[in-house]
């Protein structure tokens, strides 16, 4: 066993306490089965757009419905980046939110690794897309595809490979995954913005202000709350932004606390856990596996096809950017991270563990798809499928090789964290030290 950091140092990684491992086990775990669905989703797609009746899937994709007046009159695949992710986005504005109010995003100190580590893993694969891709007109556009880790369909890949994950390397996956969907939400916002229009962008405001006070008054209602949340969805997209940002909004709107009151029972948990327990079983089981199906399919065109498009320099810009780009940078920012604050690695951990989780992150597939259909429109981002399919896939195999060479370490580790010798519910190690209850 390696020896424990020194307690006068800040740990890069640890577990942190009982109540939040226990949290974030139980978010894993959804999200795990939604990553499962995603990649069924996907795959589907993938072998319906091959198949003898590939014609019939791009009809599917294309059937439009919708009322006209509202500019609503959409495609489904539209639908499907537009509606249904909104709920995908929903659910990370109330993860968002609580991370930053009562999770470890609201320790600085804590905070500030994942922050570092997922701005590292948005810089870099931007970078080198742009390197790769410089001189080709048009294909600036396409530099944010390569920024997004897909939490989701990494887990699913976790599920296989990686049940007995330490949980400090959990923790630190899901937190920066939780910036990462932050960062990319700006970025869509920021930058993938035409012809905006303010009037509606300004009407918005009034059912989002509604849906504020009303939750924030703990108002649970649906006949209340879903109309007004859909038209502070509608607003948004008719104003130009893009309509998923308006379920981040709703998202940041409810509240995580329960407000204190003078005298009463400390705060608890606030609408944020009960709205994330309603709607994260419809985000990961129903609105990422649909989006995956209507997204994914890409008709490969053989040998000769793939060959093509791997001879554009968007392909791969957007490959290597997840491949060698995601790993580079969170690596990168992680050390100097340990440097500069002179932390240390959680004990039994090595940079080999951190290396494994960072070509993990380097699986974009739900918001590196959404952002290549932004950037090249719908239809025109065949190309970039493809390269955001080969670059996961190769990212997961790579992760694959390098967190099975510690798996029996995490094996041991897995045994320490899960030993309950008194049997109250709580394991050892999160009531005594590592070195004590691995001594029982």
């Amino acid at each position: 066993m390696t020896n424990p950091a020194s307690p006068h140092k800040p740990a890069l990684l640890d577990r942190g306490s009982w109540g939040e491992a226990r949290r974030i086990g139980a978010i894993l775990r959804k999200e795990t089965v939604g990553g499962v669905l995603l990649l069924v989703g996907a795959m589907a797609a993938i072998i319906f757009a091959n198949s003898p009746w590939g014609d019939a899937y791009e009809t599917l994709r294309n059937v439009r419905f919708g009322p006209e007046a509202l500019h609503l009159n959409l495609s489904l695949a539209t639908w499907a980046a537009d509606g249904l992710l909104a709920i995908f986005f929903f659910v990370a504005g109330l993860e968002l939110k609580r991370e930053f109010v009562a999770g470890d995003l609201r320790n600085a100190r804590r905070a500030a690794v994942p922050i570092a580590a997922a701005l590292g893993g948005v810089i870099v694969p931007a970078l080198l897309y742009l390197l790769i891709t410089r001189g080709v007109e048009g294909a600036a556009r396409g530099w944010a595809i390569p920024t997004a880790t897909d939490i989701a369909f990494a887990l699913a890949v976790l599920a296989v490979i990686g049940r007995f994950l330490p949980t400090a390397l959990r923790t630190f996956l899901l937190t920066l995954a939780v910036v990462d969907d932050l960062v990319a939400i700006a970025i869509i916002a920021l930058f993938y913005t035409e012809d905006l229009s303010p009037v509606p962008l300004l009407a918005a405001l009034a059912p989002l202000a509604v849906f504020t006070v009303l939750v924030q008054r703990r108002v649970r209602s649906w006949w209340l709350l879903l109309p007004l949340a859909a038209a502070t969805w509608a607003l948004v997209h008719a104003s130009g932004v893009h309509a998923t940002v308006a379920g981040v909004l709703l998202g940041f709107a409810v509240p995580v606390l329960r407000s204190q009151k003078a005298g009463g029972p400390e705060a608890g948990p606030g609408l944020a856990e009960h709205f994330e327990h309603r709607f994260r079983p419809i985000s990961a089981g129903v609105a990422v596996p649909a989006f995956a199906f209507l997204s994914a399919g890409v008709s490969l065109g053989g040998l000769d096809g793939l060959g093509s498009a791997f001879r554009d320099p968007v392909v791969l810009g957007v490959a290597v950017g997840l491949v060698v780009g995601k790993p580079i940078g969170i690596m990168t920012a992680t050390w100097l991270m340990a440097r500069f604050t002179h932390a240390d690695l959680d004990e039994d951990l090595t940079w080999v563990d951190m290396l494994g989780l960072s070509i993990l992150a380097g699986i974009g597939f739900t918001v590196s798809l959404l952002i290549g259909e932004l950037a090249f429109g719908l239809g025109n981002d065949e190309h970039v499928k493809v390269a955001v399919l080969s670059g996961s896939v190769t990212a997961a195999l790579l992760a694959t090789v390098v967190l099975r060479l510690r798996n029996r370490v995490y094996r041991r580790i897995h045994e320490i964290e899960t030993a309950d010798v008194n049997q109250d519910g709580v394991p050892d190690v999160y009531q005594i030290g590592r070195s004590e209850a691995a001594d029982r």
